[in-house]
Order: C-alpha cells, then sequence, then structure tokens
C-alpha cells in the first residue's frame, strides 16, 4: 500500500469520525411492552425528622414526584428511629415506643398518599441476638449508632421471636395495634395500607445471615405479617451485592426451599456506582458506566434463574445509585461539602441508563436512591440538598423520567453507531412516540434524530443544574445533549 493510498483511508476515516452520528429508528418493530415503576427510596434520618429546617420542603419533594412502589427504609444507624422495641420484655412490663418513629412513617404515607408503597422496617432489635452488646444506645434519636446491628445467632434460633416482633410492627401500622407479649393490648391510630412489605435489609452484611437461614426468617416473618395485612405482598433476599450471590437467587427462588404457602411475591437487590480510591474525577464517566454494563450483565443472569424457578415473582431494583470515593466512610468529618455539580449530572445519566437498561430485561421496578442523604449517612447518595431541600440533577432526572417514560412503553429498535451517547425509542400505549438520549461524557454531543423536527426536548444537563428539565420545540434534526445531559424527546403526534 503506497503512503497516498493509507494518508486517503485516513482521512476517509477521520471524516466518517466526525460526521454526526445518526439515530435511526424503526417504529414499526416494536418489542413487548415494559414494566418498569420509576421511584425511589427514602432513608429516615434526622434531616425528614420534624425538628428539621428541611422538613417540610423534603416531603414536598416527594410527594411532587407522585411515584409508585415508593419505599421506605427504617434502618439500623439510627436506633430510636428504626426499632420500636430497644429493651426485651420483662416479666411485668414491656418496652414498645414508637414515639420517635411515627412522625417519619406518617409523613411518608402523607407524602404517597393512595400510591404504593414498599415498607422495610429492617433492623432486628440487637436485644434478640446472643451474645450482642453493641452498647450505650445514644440519647439523641439523631445521633448515628453504626455497630447497632451486633450479632450473629439469634437467641430464638427457630425465629420465631423475630416473626413476631415484626408482625406486631405490622399490627401497629395496618391494624389499629397489637397485643404484647405480656397479652396487653397496645392501641395505635394507623391504618396504613402497605402495598409490599421487605423482609430485613442486606442481610449478607447485616448480621451476616446465609442464604439458608434468610430464607427461612424470610418464611416466618412474611407468614406472621401476613396473618395482620392479608393484602400485603412481600419482597425478599434485598441484595447488597447480587453479582457476588448467584447461589442466593438458586436457592431463595426455588420454592422447594420454602415452607408450604410461602409468598414468593417479589425479590430485590441493590446496584452502586462506586469510583476506585485514587481514581481522577475525569475517569469517573467511563467507569461508572462501565460497572453499570457489568452489572446489566448479571442481572440478564439472575432473571435467568427467576425466569427458569418462579416466574412469577417481581424483581425490584430498589436502591440504585452512585457513591462517592470518599463517602465510604461514615464519620462526622465524611464528605461534609457537597460533591460537584458534574457529579450529580454523572449520577443522574448513570441512573437513566441503568432504567433502559432494566427495563429492556423486564424488571419490575427501578428505584433512585435516597430521597435525603447528609454527613454521617451517605451524603454522595442524595437527591436533595441536605441544608436547603433543594432537588438536585439526580432528581430533576428522576422527575423527567418518571414524567415521560415508564410500564406500557413499547420499545422501537433504535440503532446508534457511538459509544459516547445512548438512545432508545419507545412507543407509548397511546401511540405517541418518544427517545430517550443520555450523554456518557463530559462535553456536549450532537446527533441527528430523522423527524424530531417539531419535537419537544426536556434534557437535564450541567446548565440545569437543580433546576427542572429545560423544554424547547426542535426546529431541526441536530440534536445537542449537554454534558453528563439526560433528554427525552416527544415527537408530533402522526396525522
Amino acid at each position: 500500500m503506497s503512503i497516498r493510498s493509507l494518508f486517503s483511508i485516513l482521512a476517509l476515516t477521520a471524516a466518517a469520525t466526525a460526521q454526526t452520528p445518526v439515530v435511526d429508528v424503526d417504529w414499526t418493530q416494536l418489542g413487548a411492552p415494559t414494566r418498569t415503576a420509576i421511584t425511589l427510596q427514602v432513608v429516615e434520618n434526622p434531616p425528614l425528622t420534624r425538628p428539621s429546617p428541611i422538613h417540610r420542603a423534603a416531603w414536598q419533594a416527594l410527594a411532587d414526584l407522585h411515584t409508585e412502589k415508593t419505599r421506605l427504609a427504617l434502618w439500623y444507624p439510627y436506633p430510636r428511629l428504626a426499632v420500636a422495641e430497644l429493651k426485651p420484655p420483662a416479666p411485668q412490663e414491656t418496652f414498645w415506643d414508637f414515639t420517635q418513629i411515627d412522625p417519619m412513617v406518617e409523613d411518608f404515607f402523607a407524602a404517597t398518599k393512595d400510591r404504593s408503597s414498599v415498607f422495610t422496617m429492617s433492623t432486628i432489635p440487637a436485644w434478640m441476638f446472643a451474645p450482642a452488646d453493641p452498647g450505650p444506645i445514644p440519647v439523641s434519636p439523631g445521633e448515628a449508632m453504626w455497630n447497632y446491628e451486633a450479632g450473629e445467632n439469634l437467641r430464638d434460633p427457630s425465629g420465631q421471636e423475630l416473626a413476631d416482633y415484626f408482625s406486631r410492627v405490622a399490627g401497629w401500622y395496618t391494624a389499629g395495634g397489637f397485643k404484647d407479649e405480656l397479652g396487653q393490648r397496645i392501641g395505635s391510630s394507623h391504618h396504613f395500607n402497605i402495598a409490599y412489605w421487605e423482609v430485613l435489609n442486606e442481610p449478607e452484611y447485616e448480621h451476616s445471615l446465609s442464604i439458608e437461614t434468610y430464607t427461612r426468617l424470610y418464611d416466618k416473618i412474611s407468614s406472621s405479617v401476613h396473618t395482620v395485612a392479608p393484602g400485603t405482598k412481600f419482597v425478599g433476599m434485598s441484595l447488597a451485592e447480587p453479582t457476588r450471590r448467584p447461589e442466593a437467587f438458586e436457592y431463595f427462588l426455588n420454592p422447594a426451599n420454602h415452607a408450604p404457602g410461602a409468598r414468593l411475591d417479589a425479590i430485590s437487590y441493590h446496584f452502586y456506582a462506586t469510583p476506585e480510591p485514587g481514581k481522577s474525577a475525569e475517569a469517573q464517566q467511563y467507569t461508572f458506566f462501565a460497572q453499570a454494563d457489568a452489572f446489566l450483565n448479571a442481572v440478564r443472569y439472575s432473571e435467568s434463574i427467576r425466569k427458569r424457578l418462579s416466574p412469577q415473582t417481581e424483581t425490584h431494583v430498589n436502591e440504585a445509585g452512585c457513591i462517592a470515593a470518599d463517602d465510604l466512610g461514615q464519620g462526622p468529618d465524611s464528605m461534609t461539602r457537597p460533591p460537584s455539580a458534574e457529579y450529580w449530572n454523572l449520577c443522574g445519566a448513570v441512573f437513566a441508563y441503568l432504567y433502559a437498561g432494566l427495563a429492556e430485561h423486564g424488571i419490575d421496578l427501578v428505584g433512585a436512591s435516597q430521597l435525603v442523604g447528609y454527613p454521617t449517612q451517605f451524603p454522595s447518595v442524595s437527591l436533595l440538598d441536605w441544608k436547603t431541600g433543594e432537588p438536585n440533577a439526580r432528581y430533576r432526572v428522576l422527575e423527567l423520567l418518571h414524567e415521560n417514560l415508564g410500564p406500557g412503553d413499547r420499545p422501537a429498535r433504535t440503532t446508534l453507531r457511538a459509544t459516547a451517547i445512548y438512545a432508545s425509542a419507545y412507543v407509548s400505549a397511546k401511540g405517541r412516540r418518544k427517545m430517550l438520549l443520555i450523554n456518557k461524557r463530559n462535553h456536549a454531543i450532537t446527533v441527528t434524530v430523522p423527524g424530531s423536527i417539531g419535537a419537544e426536548q426536556r434534557q437535564v444537563d450541567l446548565t440545569t443544574v437543580g433546576r427542572p428539565a429545560l423544554r424547547r420545540v426542535l426546529a431541526t434534526t441536530e440534536i445537542s445533549v449537554g454534558s453528563f445531559g439526560v433528554s427525552v424527546i416527544n415527537f408530533p403526534a402522526e396525522k
């Protein structure tokens, strides 16, 4: 080959690379309707309590989303906000106390109103383990205690004591009260409708439960709660790292490993993109999406197990987000300042990318984690500013997706020969055409979308920061998607 020929080839390659990539959609080739609900989780913590200066703004932000299957997680770092019986019953008295917990639960159900919810009061009272001594519980309900989950062996190995505890909690919140260990009636004013009850949280880490032990406890707890709340469905597994536990899916989803009549309504697991310590912020845009792709491959595998063993069981990915490298420790000095605007937008783009992949796999739910995080409780996972209660870009991406995409959309065959930007097209149940564009990079990217003149573009990117999505009517088929931008294109109705 001559030097001239080589230069000609290189010139043609460079010209082709420089061309604006084209999103080709065959609107006549449609897949099965998606069923992925777009939602979020709320984790109890001090910023959500009624004395907090952002209390009203935070709960209003949740109410404004109108999500279904919103998850309330009452979690162990704040024992007084998550455990209703902090001391074991004595021969003459019991120690049930919902004083600090009730306001959070009431505010949650007021914000979600009649929409469905997922309830997980996952923390097991420490006194149920033998031996277990987490130390004195802080007097202040807002003081974190990260060692409360001490203990690995229940003092009642059968799990019945634990199941009775959760059935009483269910009675308090759904049936107006319960009888305590001494047979005394303790009444409440609550009759909340809990659509799903999730049994424990990340059991492979919290108390290091084997999948065999967890399955046995799941059967006990779900059976006991079901007697109190017969209309409630149950969510099991709640794995922190599903990619490391394929054997857990094989065991839990096999009905032969459960008690007769056990309900396998849904399983859940989590995903957080996390950079390696020492990696630059610039590298995160590659690391996060690579981790998301690896997770989606694992989802494909776990779904094959579910479809084989328990096809009627739903799958919930109910914690999805990013954790910054300097937010892995939760001391009082951990990440006292909010992450950069680029970080929030990148995490929003990753969540949108997860939604598209999970919808393709037929997952029933993807939930952003979490409404409010703050120093000592994963601030880099927050959807709101923990000082002002104002939404950040992650919240706005969640809002954009929820308002424009969701169950019932049929994916159209979409082709885009580019790696830095992602595209997927859908047709709604009412026949409206729409497209999701996700920029994976920290610079604007332009794509050509034939037939998009007159369409409405809604976009969250670095220019919008925490404001609602920018809207504009397209006057050209060349569409610019800003840095770490997430765009939804709503096409004009066909005539």
